[in-house]
């Protein structure tokens, strides 16, 4: 991480971890899409030998911060929740305003929320909504919430959700101005 933090241009990073399926996501945030390609270079190896030790190989997806909003910061035991969803790029600016408009403030109201956060690949027509909470137990008491306020947000915005995953979150170092 030092390495990373000391990038022009580099916001911080996050890890949230799988410890059942062994998935591991670790994202980085830039100032610029410039400063993102000048570091490209340099993590590439450290990427392939990070993902290496962790028994499997890198996929780099590049993301836009459709929305950001942060209650409180997370401590020690805080856990996302994750949704990918299918978005018609057409509708991107809409699921954006949706998801600003009427998720977050539904989801600021769950037991123990400490963020939200919505990246977008208009490109590939994907979207990833991540919810922090404060513990794994405030996590679990949302999710039949946290699924209907999904299912409200999806149908508005005619997205299709893909896949929702629960993880820990083992490292939060980004320094992403909110954007909400």
């Amino acid at each position: 991480m030092p390495m990373l933090r000391d990038m022009p241009g580099c916001l911080g990073m996050s890890m949230i971890v799988d410890r059942t399926t062994r998935r591991c996501i670790v994202t980085s945030s830039w100032r610029t899409e410039a400063d993102m390609r000048a570091a490209d270079t340099q993590l590439h190896p450290v990427r392939t030998r990070a993902a290496e030790a962790l028994g499997g190989r890198p996929q780099v997806d590049e993301w836009e911060i459709g929305a950001l909003h942060r209650n409180h910061p997370s401590h020690d035991g805080a856990c996302v929740r994750a949704t990918w969803f299918r978005v018609d790029p057409a509708q991107f600016d809409r699921a954006v305003d949706i998801f600003r408009l009427s998720s977050i403030p539904a989801l600021e109201e769950l037991e123990g929320f400490c963020s939200a956060s919505l990246m977008i690949d208009r490109s590939e027509g994907i979207a990833c909504a991540s919810v922090t909470y404060d513990s794994a137990e405030a996590m679990e008491r949302t999710r039949g919430e946290a699924g209907t306020i999904r299912e409200a947000g999806t149908a508005d915005a005619g997205a299709e959700v893909l896949e929702v995953c629960e993880f820990e979150l083992t490292l939060a170092h980004l320094h992403v101005p909110e954007l909400v």
